[in-house]
């Protein structure tokens, strides 16, 4: 019969230190991002999105935590996310070809409408005469490809990160594709849906979304580093239940709010403002 390992001396001590590490994480976060529940939101946008007032959607004249772009992404990540923990469970290999492809085109598209946009932005911020001015933009952006290539970029990510964290966690697998064609299909049809709610900017929506796009965000950073500390620790596919992952869930969170704080600190030294880049606009 398998018997687990007994923890090393190194665990042992981890499973007492990294609790209190995430505690005075969560304390400091809450100590130093903004007022009020959606200040702590843009604390955690601030550290990973260009937060520009004109390029991301508003509450009475209040931007939320994140640009279109990348509520949309984040959004779409978290909930993806979520809804294959539903419908594949611990389903472990990536999706098949033509999938991936589909995959791939959202991130080609995410990739065009970003470099675009930004091109836009650059020759907007520099002024008559640039250089810039000599290159054509594709189109005129806009808040609506924004949101649609985010939230394509967001099912992506998603998409080829679920299996990977099943690969690395449990003992036994189900080695069958993480996600179909119907799954896909449903998911891409509830994003869209949800996208065109967004687009009606109605505060009934954008609540939600705020919470939704900025825990997304902290979400997909704590499953990085949670996996990252898995694999440090020699522990991976030895997970049998969930309730086994709380240390690597609390190193998880602990090293995404000081890699968020630590962002957050530089950025606002040098900037001196929790909201977009100064002087950049449009």
């Amino acid at each position: 019969m398998q018997t687990n390992p007994q923890p090393s001396k190194f665990e042992s001590i981890a499973s007492w230190v990294v609790p209190i590490g995430a505690l005075a994480a969560v304390i400091a976060w809450f100590i130093i991002a903004p007022e009020g529940a959606l200040g702590k939101l843009d604390a955690i946008g601030y550290a990973v999105c260009h937060r520009i007032d004109a390029r991301s959607f508003q509450i009475d004249d209040r931007q939320l935590p994140l640009c279109a772009r990348c509520t949309g992404e984040f959004y779409a990540a978290g909930l993806a996310l979520l809804f294959q923990v539903f419908v594949s469970g611990r389903r472990s290999k990536l999706p098949p070809r033509g999938i991936i492809a589909v995959l791939f085109a959202f991130f080609v598209a995410f990739g065009v409408d970003g470099s675009n946009s930004y091109l836009y932005l650059l020759k907007q911020t520099g002024g008559n005469g640039s250089l810039l001015d000599q290159i054509p933009n594709l189109y005129l952006p806009n808040q609506t490809l924004r949101l649609f290539t985010g939230s394509g970029m967001g099912i992506a990510l998603a998409a080829m990160l679920y299996p990977v964290i099943n690969q690395t966690l449990w003992r036994e697998l189900d080695d069958r594709p993480a996600l179909e064609w119907k799954q896909l299909g449903i998911l891409i049809a509830g994003i869209i849906a949800i996208n065109l709610l967004i687009l009606t900017d109605s505060p009934f929506v954008l609540y939600p979304i705020a919470y939704i796009s900025a825990l997304g965000t902290l979400s997909l950073l704590v499953i990085v580093f949670g996996l990252l500390w898995t694999i440090i620790m020699k522990q991976d596919n030895t997970f049998e239940h969930p309730r086994q992952l709380w240390l690597a869930f609390a190193s998880g969170l602990t090293l995404a709010l000081l890699l968020i704080l630590s962002i957050d600190l530089v950025r606002l030294r040098f900037t001196g403002t929790w909201s977009g880049f100064p002087g950049l606009s449009g």
